[in-house]
């Protein structure tokens, strides 16, 4: 391959070198360099690989593409590489407004776009993501399509899960894992979309055939992330600029603020039903609308029921629990009306439907029902136990605890939420990292007691969730909060396995008919 055939929709100027030099790989890790490889300058916020190119040039590499100028680098590399004139005179340099949105291009033709060759979904919102795509695919599965996911809960080929340092992964991972996905079949690629994915124009290149906006709140916004809430906003808004057909949350207070700027295709969904926070009421003139929403809790069963009405019309089981996801739901069955699914797929698929670490029911029982969820912060747990006590449980027992090495303020907001909202809160360890437990447990009891609310302190999470479950009452709804999907405990440095699951099956296999 030829390095111009690489270069579609890339905007560079030449500086140096022939674009018909041969090239084989595209690299941004200066360790992994190699004859045929491109290298990708980035000014990073902690390294500016610039300063690699000598190593790079060392190492074979004949491409660089770079944001500024490079004699400097070059002159260096003619005296610490031994690299004659005359190599050094076939080196090729673009120069580029942009190292990542390069890295995102190149890393498109380097696997021969392998995007283009399923039909793509991709998700954003600050709640919901992982969730929506989850039902996106299993109602796709249901209906015997062979389906690849990318996110939170790393990157899914079949029965295949390969962890992620990001739920958007950077762009040549990406790229490379959509080739896997289309070698093995893959008809479809569902995936999460950050907003830092966006920002760090890891997704650059990629036009969506469907995109979904789920909903947006402040959220991740600091010195390594985004500045302010409205550049958080922009940034997810943008997918409503890479995709062919956006469907958006209706009922969203900034709806008009996410679709301003929107060039797809655009439609809209809406639960109908009268509630605080992100959600209207009443009718919303969206496109897809769920409305008269049951909450459903049987020994078998613990759920809600609605009628979807509009471009899209059935009745809905959903075999997860809270108002919430019944947003997630709507927005899955909005996207899939666009593939021409059989309805009774997409009702089975939803029924049935579990999704690791998200409202995932574990146990039910005449005597009590006990979930894991991911909720970690405070807007996610208000959410949830909200949610829960619409269900009307005996007692709403919580099951958290904060990480260690971050932020104190999780620690006072969630603990004032577990002690207004729950009847009794167990307080535990949750990744403790660097911290002593119990110093984190001690800046949540604080604020628990502010609230008169009931807790336990059981440092050992593993106690902690057996103590709940071997202690329920007739009717009580226990929810185990913080880890959900994840399967280890981080402990000074050390990950430990560990899964909310694992142990909540232990105890009640434990427990037998007493659970």
């Amino acid at each position: 391959m030829v390095l111009r055939d690489w270069l579609k929709g890339l905007e560079y100027e030449c500086i140096r070198g022939s674009l018909d030099t041969e090239v084989s790989e595209v690299v941004y890790d200066s360790r992994k360099a190699a004859p045929g490889a491109v290298f990708v300058c980035m000014a990073g916020t902690r390294v500016d690989s610039h300063r690699f190119v000598p190593d790079v040039l060392k190492a074979g590499v004949r491409v660089l593409v770079t944001e500024r100028g490079i004699e400097e680098e070059l002159g260096k590399a003619a005296e610490e590489s031994g690299l004659t004139e005359e190599e050094l005179s076939r080196v090729t340099v673009l120069q580029t407004g942009d190292g990542r949105h390069a890295l995102a291009l190149l890393s498109a033709a380097r696997f021969d776009y392998p995007a283009a060759k399923m039909v793509t979904i991709g998700v954003t919102g600050t709640k919901g993501k992982t969730t929506t795509t989850h039902m996106i695919k299993t109602i796709l599965e249901a209906a015997g399509k062979k389906v690849g996911m990318i996110g939170t809960t790393g990157t899914v080929i079949g029965d295949k899960v390969t962890p992620t340092m990001n739920t958007t992964p950077e762009s040549w991972q990406l790229h490379q894992a959509f080739a896997q996905m289309a070698d093995s079949g893959c008809q479809y690629m569902i995936m999460e979309v950050s907003s830092q994915g966006i920002k760090m124009h890891r997704v650059d290149g990629i036009t969506f055939d469907y995109g979904i906006f789920t909903n947006i709140s402040p959220d991740h916004i600091g010195p390594d992330e985004h500045a302010d809430f409205a550049e958080y906003l922009y940034c997810k808004s943008r997918l409503l600029n890479m995709c062919r057909i956006g469907l958006v949350n209706r009922n969203d207070s900034h709806f008009e603020d996410i679709v301003r700027d929107a060039d797809c295709e655009l439609y809209t969904y809406s639960v109908t039903e009268e509630r605080g926070g992100l959600h209207g009421s009443g009718e919303s003139g969206a496109d897809f609308t769920a409305s008269d929403v049951r909450y459903v809790s049987q020994p078998d069963f613990v759920g809600t029921e609605f009628d979807v009405k509009g471009r899209y019309e059935m009745d809905v089981r959903l075999g997860i629990p809270g108002l919430f996801n019944v947003d997630n739901a709507l927005a899955a069955v909005s996207v899939c009306s666009f593939l021409g699914l059989k309805k009774e797929c997409v009702g089975h698929a939803l029924e049935h439907i579990r999704v690791n670490g998200r409202m995932e029911i574990v146990h039910t029982s005449a005597r009590c029902t006990v979930l894991v969820d991911y909720a970690h912060n405070a807007v996610s747990m208000e959410s949830l136990l909200t949610t829960l006590r619409q269900y009307h449980p005996k007692r709403l027992v919580v099951v958290f605890g904060c990480g260690g090495n971050r932020s104190k303020d999780r620690r006072y907001t969630m603990g004032e939420i577990g002690g207004r909202l729950a009847d009794l809160s167990i307080v535990t360890a949750d990744n403790s990292r660097y911290e002593k437990v119990e110093d984190i447990i001690a800046d949540i009891r604080g604020s628990i007691e502010k609230t008169g609310g009931a807790f336990l302190e059981i440092p050992d999470r593993r106690e902690a969730i057996e103590y709940s479950i071997s202690h329920a009452m007739p009717g009580d709804m226990i929810a185990v909060i913080g880890k959900g999907h994840e399967d280890y405990q981080e402990i000074n440095g050390v990950r430990h396995h560990f899964l909310d699951r694992e142990v909540i099956e232990e105890v009640v296999g434990k427990l037998g008919e007493e659970a």
